[in-house]
């Protein structure tokens, strides 16, 4: 292949390094490698959180998406030298790993967050922009540094790289590498997650799962002899995402980004009714609803914070408010609600619209599941390929077939729905004493963090 002897005589003189918290170093041997990391395109993601609003719950979760990019390619690229060195291609068609597919995995795994934008999953929401078409289109835009260093390696390489992003690489085992239940992705952020929000729920032996994974002809699968390894990634998974990913704090602060986003849209929209003076110049292409790349590259954590500084002395009451929330974690309140209860929220709404909130800003439904694993399905939209181990007679046997653990939590969603309100609803005393009845009744549907019917508890 061509394009791997164009990359290899790219190599760098001497290795460089990169010091790193979770994987030690982070070795970079290849100037392509180099000059992405390079490129103002990936520059920027040392400017987007990798967990947005958690940082207002874990005040050590301030990692950028940059040292998680970093990571998965480290992660990738240990793969790639175990597949080499244990199992390399005899022929074609063997199943077994052809390192001339390594260029392809180590720049797909490097670039494969280039396109989240600041606080990334409310601003899609916001603006309906999706961070893996951002991604694709940066690195197949002729216009960008990022595609440019890419046609060094071959003319097609650019798309062959997006093409591991949207699933539709013809190599199964460069797709698993950074998209599957056990990926590069996955293993690198719950490591690092969990060390940067002090936590230990997301630590496993990430060493044992590399050295027992191995490539197979339709992608990758474990030796058996590790199945208690990937048995204890899957229920780190599962405990990260109930207790640091659903936080409910994190959370309360998401949606209280989002209604201020949404706020300054609606601002923004009626000029004559609100603010004619109120021009966000980075933001108008996205409210616009007509943004390019250079438009959404100059967006990052940092453009939205000055934005939501400025808007705490905005004219408009619920602006200021909700950006005074945001800057000075003031979080709304939640409690959880169900099928029985969820017929009770249009009467909770209206208490809190009668004690003088915008119900349209201050309240929110908001609900967060996770599969911790799941079995092959292939009706479902998605369909996850499952885990599969290899047992000494060299058959395949699925994951939750062999461990009772996995068994217990697969297919089974975990998390919960929460209803979001402001935290004075709460409150024992109010100074406005015309809206206690108000405040009483409403209480009156909480209890122990979950809405309950009164009327049912007398």
């Amino acid at each position: 292949m061509e394009q791997f002897e164009r990359f290899n005589e790219e190599k760098l003189p001497r290795e460089k390094v990169f010091r790193d918290p979770i994987h030690g170093q982070i070795i970079v041997d290849n100037q392509i490698i180099m000059d992405l990391i390079n490129t103002p395109e990936f520059q920027r993601l040392r400017r987007v959180k990798q967990l947005g609003t958690s940082s207002f719950t874990f005040h050590g979760a301030e990692h950028s998406r940059f040292g998680h990019c970093l990571g998965v390619y480290e992660i990738t690229r240990q793969m790639c030298n175990n597949f080499q060195r244990n199992y390399p291609s005899k022929q074609p068609g063997d199943g077994l790993w052809d390192d001339r597919q390594r260029p392809v995995a180590l720049c797909a795994a490097l670039l494969h967050d280039l396109g989240h934008g600041p606080y990334s999953h409310t601003f899609e929401h916001i603006f309906h922009t999706n961070h893996e078409q951002i991604t694709r289109q940066l690195i197949t835009s002729p216009e960008t540094n990022i595609n440019k260093i890419l046609q060094r390696v071959s003319p097609d390489f650019p798309h062959q790289v997006a093409s591991v992003i949207d699933h539709t690489y013809p190599n199964k085992q460069v797709v698993q590498m950074i998209s599957s239940q056990v990926d590069a992705d996955r293993m690198d952020y719950l490591q690092r997650d969990s060390y940067y929000t002090g936590t230990n729920y997301g630590k496993f032996d990430l060493d044992r799962v590399l050295h027992v994974m191995r490539p197979v002809k339709d992608g990758i699968a474990f030796e058996i002899s590790g199945m208690h390894a990937v048995e204890d990634y899957i229920i780190s998974r599962l405990q990260m995402y109930l207790q640091v990913y659903f936080h409910p704090v994190s959370r309360s602060m998401e949606v209280i980004l989002d209604h201020l986003l949404m706020r300054a849209k609606h601002i923004y929209e009626h000029p004559n009714e609100f603010e004619p003076s109120f021009t966000p110049y980075m933001l108008m292409p996205f409210f616009n609803k007509r943004f390019t790349l250079d438009d959404y590259l100059a967006l990052d954590d940092g453009v939205l914070t000055t934005y939501f500084n400025h808007w705490t002395h905005s004219s408009d009451d619920i602006l200021n408010d909700l950006a005074n929330r945001f800057m000075n974690r003031r979080p709304f309140k939640s409690a959880i609600y169900d099928q029985q209860t969820a017929d009770l929220l249009p009467t909770l709404r209206n208490l809190i619209q009668t004690a003088g909130f915008d119900e349209r800003y201050y309240t929110a439904v908001n609900d967060s599941f996770k599969l911790p694993y799941d079995t092959y399905n292939p009706k479902a939209s998605k369909p996850q390929t499952q885990i599969e181990l290899v047992q000494p007679n060299g058959e395949f046997i699925e994951l939750s077939q062999v461990s009772t653990l996995v068994a217990s939590v697969s297919g089974r969603e975990a998390g919960d729905q929460r209803f979001f309100f402001p935290k004075e609803m709460l409150q024992s005393q109010q100074s406005i004493e015309i809206f206690e009845p108000i405040y009483e009744k409403f209480q009156s549907y909480i209890q122990n963090n979950h809405i309950i019917n009164p009327e049912e508890e007398k």
